[in-house]
């Protein structure tokens, strides 16, 4: 392990701590989405994380984040010559990362490998100090190098390396930094292989659970892992445990190990990412036994960042007119981007619906376009129509999502109000949040843990409109901050329940959407009003990286004795 000594500093040096967040955090993800330069994020995990380092920045907490540098990102989202989504992968830079001086090496399937440890500055982008871990080095093969090259490698064994660097890797650099830690904070299951390295340290499952705590985003099968328990050991998961030990103190009965209980079971306290969720999330693991409690912490995003401070300045000093004068600039910006990637013009007098997030066929991209021939006449008419924009990116393994995508860009070519765009990354997201006028979402019901991209939209003077999932229960009031589309029964057939919804959201969508855009505008502006206005301060990560403090962190009550698990 190679160590500078003078740099042991360089974290704490960092920290100008508010007395209220003195407790230690580190807080580990495969993913952080901090700014358009840095290519270290997929979607809304990577979202929700850069709001969280963003606002520990703000209310002066005390809290490293710990990543993965990736070589070449997520993937770059270009366009065969079909017009076709292509997958691309290029090598970034980063210059205005740090030397920390540390490097540090984990035992990957019998063999060293090493581990150099970059700093982000918090003065870069107003975020917490961030360390991220890179294998892509001299020192090691070829192989090796690869591990950090793609964030989600389609490759089980590299994935698995991911996580071992992330988990194993990142406590053992904190140690070399010699900087001490309270509580370890798992964002999603990835970073579970930590959880054994302190089991090495404390020896008893009751003292690592005393220093981690969890939060779990989906109730997905995708996006709760596992892996054969016996592949795991052999490529070094457990850091040096016995197999025997470690289904002693995970439950782990069969052979295949799931990273999500794993971390349930080793944590003092867990969160889900809504309430609505927290209710899926227990009912999901109830019956696994000996899992942490799940609490509901809702997510939520940085102001700071994602709000137009133009349009907030108005909402604030009570001009409408500004305000819609303001929104109509953000709307023609983001027309630019639509012409220049599609060669479409939209009118920023006409009503622009956005559906913009990971592509995954439960997110239900396509659903207002399911009656296509009652969605052309919306977008067909010369009287109040509508115009429509896709963006997103769907994992470059996920041939469906894949499929969707082209199948809209497909559909689009010969209608001038749909438009579908690419390189979706934070830049364009901004872009889309603040020229939206309605946000869509529309997800199958309960399968939608959060959905975060509503909130910065509507801190922007979008209109949420949205099947009754995720976040958007515990802040809509219907037709006065946001629209909500009635859900059908989540237990009948989905081709049922798409044909279902899809004729509520445009019943909706004519009856009462169109119509008040159109013809009382003044009940639009107010309803614009009423989303920037109540969308703060509760769904301000602030918000959130508080309660993390006062509800995670500082949690005491241990329900249940873990001890006897040894």
């Amino acid at each position: 392990m190679a160590v500078e000594t003078n740099k042991t500093s360089m974290i704490e040096n960092y920290f100008d701590v508010d007395p209220r967040y003195g407790k230690s955090v580190a807080y580990f993800s495969m993913e952080f989405a901090i700014h358009q330069a840095l290519k270290t994020y997929s979607g809304g995990l990577g979202f929700l994380s850069g709001s969280h380092m963003r606002s520990v920045y703000d209310l002066k907490q005390h809290v490293v984040g710990v990543g993965i540098l990736w070589s070449y990102g997520y993937y770059d989202q270009t366009r065969n010559e079909d017009r076709s989504m292509a997958v691309a992968y290029r090598r970034k830079y980063y210059y205005f990362l740090e030397e920390t001086g540390v490097k540090v090496s984990v035992t990957i399937s019998g063999k060293p490998v090493w581990i150099k440890a970059m700093l982000l500055p918090p003065e870069v982008f107003g975020t917490a100090p961030i360390i991220f871990l890179t294998t892509d080095l001299d020192e090691n093969d070829f192989l090796s190098r690869t591990i950090t090259h793609k964030l989600y490698d389609n490759n089980e064994e590299t994935r698995i390396a991911q996580e071992i660097v992330l988990g194993i890797g990142g406590v053992k650099v904190l140690e070399a930094l010699n900087h001490s830690v309270d509580i370890y904070h798992l964002n999603e299951g990835h970073a579970i292989p930590l959880a054994f390295s302190l089991y090495n340290r404390y020896q008893t499952p009751a003292l690592v659970k005393e220093h981690m705590v969890f939060t779990t985003h989906t109730p997905e099968k995708a996006g709760n892992e596992e892996h054969n328990i016996h592949l795991l050991e052999k490529m070094g998961f457990f850091d040096g445990l016995p197999i025997e030990t470690v289904r002693e103190i995970t439950g782990t009965e069969g052979d295949s190990f799931s990273l999500t209980l794993a971390a349930l079971r080793l944590s003092k306290i867990a969160n889900a990412v809504s309430k609505i969720h927290q209710s899926v999330a227990s009912q999901m693991w109830m019956d696994k036994g000996h899992t942490a409690q799940i609490i509901p912490i809702t997510n939520a995003q940085n102001r700071r960042y994602w709000a137009d401070k133009t349009l907030i300045r108005a909402l604030e000093e009570h001009e409408d007119y500004q305000l819609i004068a303001r929104k109509k600039h953000l709307k023609r910006v983001l027309f630019d981007i639509v012409a220049d990637q599609t060669g479409k013009m939209f009118d920023p007098d006409v009503l622009t619906i956005v559906w913009s997030r990971r592509f995954a066929e439960y997110k239900r991209p396509g659903l207002i376009k399911y009656d296509m021939e009652r969605f052309k006449m919306l977008l067909n008419r010369s009287d109040r129509p509508i115009q429509v924009i896709w963006a997103g990116k769907p994992y470059p393994g996920d041939s469906n999502a894949i499929n969707i995508f082209n199948e809209l860009i497909y559909e689009s070519r010969h209608i001038k109000r749909m438009a579908i765009l690419f390189r979706y990354e934070l830049s364009l997201s901004m872009a889309l949040k603040k020229g939206a006028d309605l946000w869509l979402n529309t997800p199958r019901i309960t399968r939608e843990a959060s959905g975060t991209s509503g909130m910065s939209a509507c801190m922007n003077g979008a209109i949420h409109f949205s099947i009754p999932d995720g976040w958007h229960p515990e802040f809509a009031r219907d037709n006065i901050n946001s629209f909500t589309i009635p859900s059908c029964d989540h237990t009948l057939p989905p081709e049922e329940q798409d044909r279902l919804d899809n004729k509520a959201l445009m019943d909706l969508l004519e009856e009462t959407v169109i119509p008040m855009y159109y013809d009382e505008p003044k009940d639009w502006v107010e309803m614009m009003k009423h989303s920037m206005s109540d969308i703060m301060p509760a769904f301000d990560s602030g918000r959130m990286a508080h309660e993390y403090y006062t509800k995670m962190y500082d949690y005491r009550d241990m329900a249940f004795d873990y001890a006897t698990l040894s």
